[in-house]
């Protein structure tokens, strides 16, 4: 797969799509500008050669023309950020499009609008991709949250340029999880947290063949002490998961890999930031009363595996962090990667809620690597090719 850093785009128009789908507050200004800042480099680079760039994103999920989704808004932070007066569009294809396209100037960016006003963008449809690919020599996808979409703009686009390559964040993103999955020293440990078994069993499968330690915390834990015979008054569980938790288990003895459950709980008697709060066994949690956070025991035990670790994978916190009573856990499996990462070993976080969890506690700078594509983060986890980086091979 080519990147922009293979190619020279001195006096070239550079269609990038970027995932500048960012949070909005009440004011309509850009209240995180993560996503902006990550494909900066990517769009500085294309500047730098002597270029011009279009930029083309989503933002949220509009059904047709929706003005309180307009790309108009972002405009003041993306200049911001870049450094560099962003011109919009009012339109993603069409005359308009074409003529502010044809009009750029070498140094120049402009922005079209939100993709998804259009039905075609997220129905993969070739003519719309066509249209977007008329508007530069050159397309780049940086875009690697929504690499996982087949969409007109990450997928199908690339059969239409003259010439496609991975922007610099989407490469990175690849290379840093392959390194994982592929090329890490041993022993690897990953830590998945998060509600649900069902939305993470394909990863921990796939996990399987190439840890050595897998930690479980958060609430999908309740479901393998449930699973086990434990008591867990009522936190929360699926039912209809427990035969696959037990599954699991067994699958992990038979790959040789430690599973490592939390042992005891910081537990409430309601989903509150007030409530009154214990610490229990993780098997003997009271009825009536939940676990929330996993106990300093569980820490504990957590942090020494993580710090032997060479690599270590983190997705998904270890209770309701966005409650103080019940951040602890998380905060310390932060700090035990954070240590790992001082001694060497290689560290990869991604995964919304866990980008979010060291953002909080400003770490972001103190792991290896945070990611910035929760969906297609996990596709890749699993074992899928995502569309978006097949189309660039």
């Amino acid at each position: 797969m080519k990147s922009i850093n293979d190619i020279d785009c001195e006096h070239k128009k550079v269609l990038i799509r970027v995932d500048f789908n960012v949070p909005i507050g009440e004011d309509g200004k850009v209240t995180d500008t993560t996503r902006i800042e990550a494909a900066k480099p990517t769009i500085i680079k294309a500047l730098e050669d002597g270029g011009s760039v279009i930029l083309m994103t989503h933002l949220g999920r509009p059904k047709g023309m929706d003005l309180d989704l307009s790309l108009q808004k972002i405009v003041p932070a993306v200049s911001e950020v870049l450094g560099v007066e962003v011109k919009f569009v009012a339109d993603t294809i069409g005359e308009q499009a074409q003529e502010a396209a044809a009009n750029l100037q070498n140094g120049e960016i402009l922005l079209l609008e939100n993709l998804r006003f259009h039905a075609e963008e997220t129905a993969g449809d070739e003519e719309f991709a066509q249209q977007l690919a008329k508007l530069a020599p050159v397309y780049v996808n940086d875009a690697f949250g929504t690499a996982h979409r087949a969409h007109a703009s990450t997928a199908i686009i690339a059969k239409f340029a003259q010439q496609s390559v991975a922007g610099l964040l989407l490469e990175s993103e690849v290379k840093m999880i392959n390194k994982v999955l592929q090329d890490a020293d041993k022993p690897i440990t990953a830590i998945i947290g998060g509600a649900k078994v069902s939305s993470k069993i394909s990863v921990i499968e796939n996990l399987l063949s190439t840890v050595d330690h897998l930690i479980i915390g958060g609430g999908m834990a309740f479901t393998f002490i449930k699973a086990r015979g434990g008591e867990i008054g009522s936190s929360l569980v699926e039912e209809d998961k427990l035969e696959l938790a037990r599954k699991v288990e067994e699958k992990a003895k038979q790959h040789g890999v430690h599973l490592h459950l939390p042992t005891d709980s910081v537990t409430a008697d309601s989903f509150s930031e007030h409530a009154a709060t214990s610490s229990e066994l993780i098997d003997q949690i009271p009825a009536g009363w939940m676990g929330l956070d996993i106990g300093a025991h569980s820490i504990e035990k957590f942090s020494n595996v993580i710090q032997e670790s060479k690599t270590i994978l983190w997705n998904g916190p270890m209770g309701v962090f966005e409650m103080e009573p019940f951040a602890a856990g998380t905060k310390a499996i932060a700090d035990a990667v954070v240590t790992a990462t001082q001694n060497g070993a290689f560290s990869l976080v991604g995964g919304g809620d866990s980008v979010a969890a060291v953002n909080q506690m400003g770490v972001q700078d103190q792991v290896s690597y945070v990611s910035t594509g929760g969906g297609a983060m996990l596709e890749m986890l699993e074992g899928k090719q995502l569309p978006g980086v097949v189309a660039l091979e």
